[in-house]
């Protein structure tokens, strides 16, 4: 059963001022959700329709921009998304960057930063931001890359670390090594529903 990591952030408690709030507003009824990112998810791999975002925008009612580029880095993402936001004028973005960074060994800190900047162009248009953690690729045990909760930590924004790695370490749910295939998509689009759920988002 996979555990939705909402950032409480229990170790800013004894900062008390500080506390971050990660409960968001319910997205209103005409809510646009912008779903930014690269292959992941714009759904190589999928069927039509099958890809995560077709998926949630069943799921949650809401239209869900696919604005995902296969083989984008996030230098290029960031450069992308400031006129897609202000395009679609979202409610909400679900961030899911940087895989491609990793296969082509750009440095962490440069990785990390750019998704920074992605969050802060969110943020300061007052659009509400979830993020999932892409994984690192070794031989064994998947798991999230460090930068992800480290930036979802201080940009405060919710975080799921574990949908990706799960999906992506069980061969029934991939269409090739570094893809989901249609169930693998359809339970990415699920977890990310209970996310905006737990976030209060929907």
């Amino acid at each position: 059963m996979k555990k939705v990591l909402l950032l409480v952030l229990t170790l800013f408690i004894s900062a008390c001022d500080n506390k971050p709030d990660l409960v968001f507003n319910k997205l209103s009824q005409e809510a646009i959700i912008l779903a930014f990112g690269d292959s992941l998810t714009y759904g190589s791999g999928a069927s039509k329709g099958a890809n995560y975002p077709g998926v949630l925008s069943v799921l949650s009612a809401h239209t869900v921009i696919n604005a995902g580029i296969p083989g984008e880095i996030s230098s290029n993402g960031l450069s992308r998304l400031p006129a897609l936001l202000d395009k679609h004028q979202p409610e909400l973005l679900i961030l899911i960057h940087g895989g491609n960074d990793m296969l082509r060994k750009i440095p962490q800190q440069q990785t990390s930063d750019n998704l920074k900047q992605m969050i802060s162009e969110a943020q300061q248009r007052n659009i509400k931001v979830v993020m999932l953690g892409v994984p690192k690729f070794n031989l064994f045990l998947l798991s999230s890359s460090e930068i992800y909760q480290q930036v979802a930590e201080e940009y405060k924004v919710p975080v799921d670390l574990e949908s990706l790695p799960h999906i992506l370490s069980d061969n029934a749910l991939k269409s090739d090594t570094i893809h989901p295939n249609d169930q693998g998509y359809r339970l990415m689009a699920e977890n990310i529903y209970e996310l905006l759920v737990e976030a209060g988002a929907l």
